[in-house]
């Protein structure tokens, strides 16, 4: 105790403390916070449910002190998953602002195989979306009111059954992952439906959307299964089987062996017609098969 009382000694401790300081603990210090590590940073602003491509990405390096832990370091593991969150230009991407799969609130639209196509309507009434009670999942048909010069009302049989696999708001929040606000008054209403379709009927949804107004009718909301069996319905129509387009053929050939005056022809009369069969004549007349 006495010599930490003696000045002399004190001054020596002070001096070799300063100079372990500079000469030890300052360069370990200086030499970390000039340390450089390579890390990925976006160069494109993303979506919260986009999948990150190589040119959206970059890797540079930066100082490597105080970094967060998860800062990803490599593109090749940020390339390929999906932002939970927006991103713009030049934000460091941290593992936890990542998905290795499709959010759930855009996965109907990575599941396309190309033999579908995802096209959106617009709901211009409330009461021409049911009135905001469409959901994903729903089979409906659409009618078209106001189409063309003459005004009129069609109900298209390629569009008799149609899968809603979204229901959007003004702001681009599907209806199923918006967050609810507590004042009902202030809930979104819905702007638009996208539905599953082949080009066929997406041709025809992009016609009745410039020239008409579209209502959508609630067929069925239910069972994935039950659901599967109007669209196979719809596509039947669409595409009928081999079978019921050879009969199809036949009917059309039957029809075409009729000659110009309404008469039939006489292979149809003796090998298809019986005996008391009646046949009408263009002109109105019947003819019994027989008499």
């Amino acid at each position: 105790m006495n010599i930490l009382k003696n000045r002399t000694v004190l001054g020596l401790i002070c001096i070799v403390l300063s100079l372990i300081i500079c000469f030890g603990l300052t360069p370990m210090f200086n030499g970390a916070v000039k340390a450089q590590t390579e890390i990925v940073r976006m160069v494109k602003d993303v979506k919260q449910g986009d999948m990150i491509t190589a040119d959206m990405v970059t890797a540079v390096k930066v100082g490597g002190y105080n970094l967060p832990d998860n800062v990803m370091k490599q593109t090749e593991n940020v390339v390929g998953k999906y932002a939970r969150h927006d991103m713009q230009s030049g934000d460091y991407i941290l593992s936890g602002k990542l998905s290795e799969r499709p959010l759930a609130e855009f996965a109907y639209l990575h599941e396309l195989d190309g033999t579908h196509q995802a096209i959106s309507i617009t709901i211009k009434s409330f009461a021409a979306g049911l009135s905001g009670k469409l959901e994903a999942g729903d089979i409906v048909s659409l009618i078209a009111s106001d189409v063309g010069d003459f005004r009129q009302t069609i109900a298209p049989p390629e569009l008799r059954y149609v899968k809603v696999i979204a229901v959007t708001d003004g702001k681009g929040y599907d209806k199923e992952y918006e967050e609810r606000n507590k004042n009902d008054d202030d809930k979104p209403l819905p702007s638009t439906v996208t539905l599953l379709v082949v080009p066929e009927q997406a041709i025809l949804l992009a016609e009745l959307e410039a020239t008409g107004r579209i209502h959508c009718t609630l067929v069925y909301r239910g069972t994935t299964e039950n659901a599967d069996k109007f669209l196979k319905i719809q596509a039947d129509y669409l595409n009928p089987p081999e079978d019921e387009s050879v009969e199809a053929a036949e009917v059309k050939k039957s029809e075409s062996t009729k000659n110009t005056e309404g008469e039939p022809a006489q292979s149809e009369v003796k090998n298809e017609n019986k005996p008391g069969t009646v046949i009408y004549r263009a002109d109105g007349s019947e003819v019994i098969i027989g008499e």
